[in-house]
């Protein structure tokens, strides 16, 4: 575990995290898996824009939003605010299994539900299943699976169903009508916390967060970007265009790359686009998730030191 603190902050207790809420969300179920996180102040708010905003402005010492979906994709308000109007860095990336329920009132059974009210990223990752069992259901949305749960609860309507975490049922008083309702197994979210400043030290098993703006678009520019990656063999796990908001035609690459920015071959591969016509704009690099993340650590750093001790002995030879 990668234990966080701001300058000066030497009590992990006394640091504020901000989180979308209310309680009961996947985000929470994810930072609950996180030791530090855990034991810190949650400040819940409304939005994902709350969250990263408070964390711009100080309120909070951390932020943790989720960013991407293995369903639905990227969570835009998060990765554009990230690229666009802040100048936040990730410094951590927490991935967990997501398993969809459908909520209810106790004694209601699934034939009564009338309206389904979630998270709209929760109720398209549930398509197949209102399809089949629920064709006329009416779909509302909510600001958060835990928000629609709280709304379910305080509802006098029989006929409502919320889709969300098994931690809300709990919290909330509520039976899980249907479980495991996502469209596909595997479902996963990627989440990451955000901080005003600083870059965790390397672990030998990183990733690097990067935005790149052409400033000319002209043909195989996207082509000679990548190709700085590939003649340092450099792995790219994640590769997506935005629009740049200065017009249409206009994208900006979002790129995921393992290794870290202390690392020389990574620092060097930045360093020379920079000398080109590209911008880039640096959004972390900070320890990735993972199967088996901490042995791969290990034995990353095992070999660095095998490596460097390679090198001494040679070096030793200087006149």
């Amino acid at each position: 575990m990668f234990l966080l603190y701001p300058a000066g902050v030497g009590d992990v207790t006394s640091l504020r995290v901000g989180y979308l809420g209310p309680s009961g969300t996947f985000t929470e179920s994810a930072l609950l898996t996180q030791t530090d996180l855990a034991a810190a102040e949650h400040i819940l708010y409304r939005s994902h824009s709350d969250v990263l905003h408070n964390t711009s402005v100080g309120e909070v010492d951390f932020g943790f939003c989720a960013i991407e979906n293995a369903i639905e994709g990227t969570v835009n308000v998060v990765q554009d605010t990230l690229a666009f109007d802040s100048e936040l860095l990730i410094q951590r990336e927490v991935v967990i299994p997501i398993t969809m329920n459908l909520l209810v009132k106790r004694g209601v059974s699934l034939p009564e539900v009338k309206k389904v009210i979630s998270y709209p990223h929760a109720l398209a990752q549930v398509r197949s299943f209102l399809r089949d069992n629920l064709p006329d259901a009416e779909l509302e949305a909510a600001n958060s699976t835990a928000h629609a749960a709280y709304l379910l609860s305080e509802s006098d309507d029989s006929h409502i169903a919320a889709v969300g975490t098994s931690l809300a049922a709990k919290k909330y008083g509520l039976a899980i009508a249907a479980e495991a309702i996502e469209d596909h197994s595997g479902n996963k979210t990627r989440f990451v916390l955000i901080a005003q400043d600083g870059i965790p030290a390397p672990t030998g098993h990183d990733k690097t967060s990067v935005v790149v703006f052409q400033q000319s678009d002209r043909p195989g520019s996207l082509l000679a970007i990548l190709q700085e990656f590939a003649a340092r063999s450099i792995n790219l796990t994640k590769l997506e265009s935005r629009p740049t908001r200065e017009g249409l035609g206009q994208y900006c690459f979002f790129l995921d790359l393992e290794g870290h920015i202390a690392d020389s071959v990574m620092a060097d591969c930045l360093k020379t686009l920079q000398t080109k016509d590209v911008r880039v704009k640096f959004l972390g690099s900070y320890p990735a998730a993972g199967d088996h993340a901490e042995e791969v650590r290990e034995e990353s750093n095992a070999a660095l030191d095998k490596a460097q001790s390679w090198l001494d002995s040679i070096r030793s030879k200087l006149s």
